[in-house]
């Protein structure tokens, strides 16, 4: 059963008591990002998830990871473009314990100068290793390039400068006016009942601090572009994508099932088509990120660097098929594994908590299973063909290559969808 309530500083405590099982996870999710993070401080949210694991007025960073050690527990966390999470997952009867780790923890970071500066050489390697990592740099290229002079077109991580110039000052403030009861949804997801839970943790973030700098959000402007960066590497990385639908959108159910016949599986078209039949590459993919008001389909690929020409001429072409009828069977086939994997998504006390918690932020509601399912099921071929027709409409595809390519341009017409 799930119960949800808001306390009257305006955290809400969403709990599904789960009886069956040992485990209970906990995270406290704040519903801001690093999209609502001052533009003269990129990266600010991200250093602050950070911070908050070097230590609190009462324990130190060691202390932290001994005393979850010592419960044979898992405490994470993670900062999004719109929201950060910090999470523990532990047995039944450590909940207790768990909770005054991660309640203070979240309420309580020392914000040490020294730490602060060992910090920042760590998150420089970060921003450095992602350089390293063609496959999420071809993709941090598209997202800037994509949506230029936005906040969701920035790093997460911020830039090498704008992470040296935070100071002390600037991360307390952007704390005590970020991390506000208005901003905090908990949830819990286990061996525990609505009651416990709230027992538990009311004496802390039931007097957590109502007043907070208010979030402004625009939605972005797309800025169509086929961009060559060259590196030295031994494949060359494609990122093709056009925009999609928001979080709350009415087709996005049929967008889900589209994205899965296009690249979503092992029978995708695209993988059938781009890496069984032809051989162009070991992955291959689609994905769909949604936020509030703006959304990506994106294709990725490596291949080899003779090899980008037609992979892209592949690519584009199964594009133009999505907006012929698709087969009654292929679209069955699309909402069966939608539904399993789902389903199997859904085993694990975790990855229910982080469900319920992305329901709650952008829904303000829980969607239970039974109604998420039926949503799938009415997705019709129509429908797919539909989206199709909307999100790839002609001149609506943005490319970015990484690799040996120097020289290389991809022209409008190969980019044409028709």
């Amino acid at each position: 059963m799930i119960v949800r309530e808001v306390f009257p500083n305006g955290v809400r405590l969403i709990t599904e008591q789960m009886d069956h099982v040992r485990s209970v996870s906990v995270g406290v999710w704040l519903t801001r990002g690093s999209r609502h993070e001052p533009q003269e401080h990129g990266g600010i949210a991200h250093f602050v998830e950070h911070m908050l694991f070097k230590g609190t007025t009462s324990r130190s960073a060691e202390d932290i990871a001994q005393q979850v050690d010592s419960l044979g527990g898992h405490l994470d966390a993670f900062t999004s473009k719109e929201y950060a999470g910090y999470y523990i997952k532990v047995l039944d009867e450590h909940l207790s314990t768990a909770l005054d780790v991660l309640s203070d923890l979240v309420l309580h970071p020392a914000f040490d100068p020294d730490d602060i500066e060992r910090e920042k050489k760590v998150i420089l390697e970060e921003i450095k290793m992602v350089e390293d990592t063609p496959d999420d740099l071809v993709h941090e290229l598209f997202t800037q390039s994509f949506w230029r002079d936005h906040p969701l077109g920035q790093p997460i991580l911020g830039t090498a400068d704008s992470v040296q110039a935070l100071t002390p000052h600037v991360l307390r403030s952007y704390f005590a006016n970020t991390y506000t009861a208005s901003n905090v949804v908990i949830v819990a997801v286990g061996n525990i009942t609505h009651a416990q839970m709230r027992a538990l943790l009311e004496p802390t973030f039931g007097a957590l601090n109502t007043v907070g700098d208010a979030a402004t959000e625009q939605p972005p402007a797309v800025v169509r572009h086929a961009q060559v960066r060259a590196k030295d590497l031994e494949q060359s990385h494609v990122l093709l994508g056009t925009s999609s639908y928001p979080q709350n959108h009415d087709d996005r159910y049929a967008a889900y099932v589209l994205n899965t016949m296009l690249g979503g599986s092992m029978s995708s078209r695209l993988f059938q088509n781009v890496r069984e039949k032809r051989g162009l590459a070991y992955a291959v993919f689609s994905n769909l990120v949604a936020y509030r008001d703006a959304g990506q389909l994106t294709i990725y690929a490596g291949c080899a660097n003779g090899a980008v020409r037609e992979l892209v001429s592949v690519v584009v072409d199964e594009l133009r098929g999505m907006k012929q009828p698709p087969p009654d069977a292929e679209v069955r086939r699309a909402k069966d594994h939608l539904k399993g994997s789902l389903m199997l998504s859904l085993e694990s006390t975790s990855s229910r908590m982080s469900n319920l918690a992305r329901q709650e932020m952008y829904f303000d509601r829980q969607f239970g299973l039974d109604e998420t399912i039926k949503s799938i099921e009415r997705v019709t071929a129509s429908d797919v063909e539909r989206v199709a027709r909307d999100l790839f409409a002609n001149s609506s595809l943005g490319a970015t290559v990484l690799g040996q390519q120097s020289g290389f341009e991809l022209s409008d017409k190969e980019l044409d969808l028709g």
